[in-house]
């Protein structure tokens, strides 16, 4: 088993001016979307969550940002990630992600609504407690040819969720929301993830690594934290892959 490498985030500038994100429109209407289970208990996936047209102008606005490349030479224990991004706290913004799209309702509601079959006290357990919003803290990472994310896992962090009163959290799960794909000319760029090898006494082969293939407006959920699963982002061949990330996060 590769090494235990972590995935550090580091804190934005505190005096950076929020973007003036566009609108999230035109978006897939809410009865149209569901949670889908691809991992029982580490991966969940909403198809569609954007549409193509709002990521091709996401694409277009975030190109104008001043990312900053990632350092190419790890510190000691950290993955090696090669990528340019762009990171900042606006709260307003992760409000704006968790509550004008349908990712709100789908995780808090049931199967009925778009949600997971799961009962009030078991989706509070999948997700860790008592889901509030997502980490005011964005960032967005754009992978050019021969970029890519090394093998990792995603640390929880204790954030503070603004309101009045500001709500101490934690994340337990990070979210990636996919803008680019193969459709639009991103080739390579997968998420993989690679589940816990047999005991060392067992006969069972390792387990096949589970690929998350990129999709246009795709949002994936992966539980991070000490269940956080292994997971790369491989090499990005041609094109770009351009990402939004923040974290869902409960009430602590």
């Amino acid at each position: 088993m590769p090494p235990k490498k972590k995935a550090k985030e580091a804190l934005p500038p505190p005096v950076k001016q929020p973007p003036n994100w566009p609108a999230f429109t035109p978006l897939v209407p809410e009865s149209d979307l569901s949670l889908t289970e691809v991992v029982p208990r580490q991966i969940v996936t909403i198809p569609s969550l954007w549409t193509a047209t709002l990521c091709k102008t996401y694409v277009s606005f975030l190109s104008s940002l001043p990312l900053t490349t990632t350092p190419g030479k790890p510190k000691k224990g950290d993955a090696v990630r090669v990528n340019d991004r762009f990171q900042i706290d606006d709260p307003a913004f992760a409000e704006r992600l968790w509550s004008e799209t349908a990712l709100k309702n789908l995780v808090l509601s049931d199967a009925a609504e778009g949600g997971l079959d799961l009962t009030a006290a078991q989706r509070r357990e999948l997700w860790g407690g008592e889901v509030i919003g997502l980490n005011p803290n964005i960032r967005i990472y754009r992978y050019s040819k021969g970029q890519f994310f090394d093998q990792h896992y995603d640390d929880s962090n204790n954030v503070t969720v603004p309101g009045s009163p500001p709500v101490p959290a934690r994340t337990t799960w990070t979210l990636l929301l996919y803008l680019t794909s193969p459709a639009t000319g991103c080739i390579g760029g997968e998420t993989v993830f690679y589940p816990d090898p047999p005991k060392k006494k067992s006969k069972d082969p390792l387990p096949e690594p589970f690929v998350v293939e990129l999709e246009t407006g795709l949002a994936l959920l992966h539980r991070h934290g000490a269940d956080c699963m292994l997971h790369e982002g491989r090499e990005v061949v041609q094109g770009e892959k351009w990402v939004i990330r923040s974290d869902l996060c409960v009430r602590r």
